[in-house]
């Protein structure tokens, strides 16, 4: 994918914006929303989102398996819990106030263009044509897991 490419996924969450955030911003979880990720922990002390931190994340898809540093550029609690992944790409949730609820959007944004070698590595090995597609695919599942999550916990 090319530096600027973006895309999104959102879905309505009946909770307030402050418990979405903090299901979304707790990467220890995301392994159980995510399609790729398999686990994320904090590295270097960390125990929480904070601009700085850094967390690995854990990832596979069919026989292709790799791992990520990412580093925490947004924490906003309540907002926006952001993070960059090796200065490659912007992955972002946002909780806006909508209605009794909260719009959970989460998106994605090429900061740098993939080098080849990671296209061919997608398209060959993880056998995806349409990476842009492939990922929005992924975020709404996410987030719909996400959705289910947040609306079954007790509170």
């Amino acid at each position: 994918m090319d530096k600027g490419t973006r895309g999104e996924a959102a879905v309505h969450v009946d909770a307030p914006p402050e418990t979405v955030y903090a299901v979304v911003s707790d990467v220890t979880r995301m392994g159980e929303w995510s399609p790729e990720t398999v686990r994320c922990e904090w590295l270097g002390g960390a125990t929480g989102p904070a601009v700085g931190a850094k967390f690995k994340g854990s990832n596979k898809r069919g026989i292709a398996r790799w791992s990520t540093t990412p580093t925490v550029v947004v924490a906003d609690a309540g907002r926006e819990f952001a993070f960059v992944v090796d200065d490659t790409t912007k992955w972002s949730f946002r909780c806006d106030a909508d209605g009794s609820g909260t719009r959970l959007t989460e998106s994605f944004e090429m900061l740098a263009s993939m080098a080849r070698r990671y296209v061919l590595a997608e398209r060959y090995i993880m056998r995806v044509k349409d990476r842009k597609a492939d990922l929005e695919r992924a975020m709404a599942e996410t987030i719909g897991r996400i959705k289910v999550a947040v609306e079954a916990a007790p509170g």
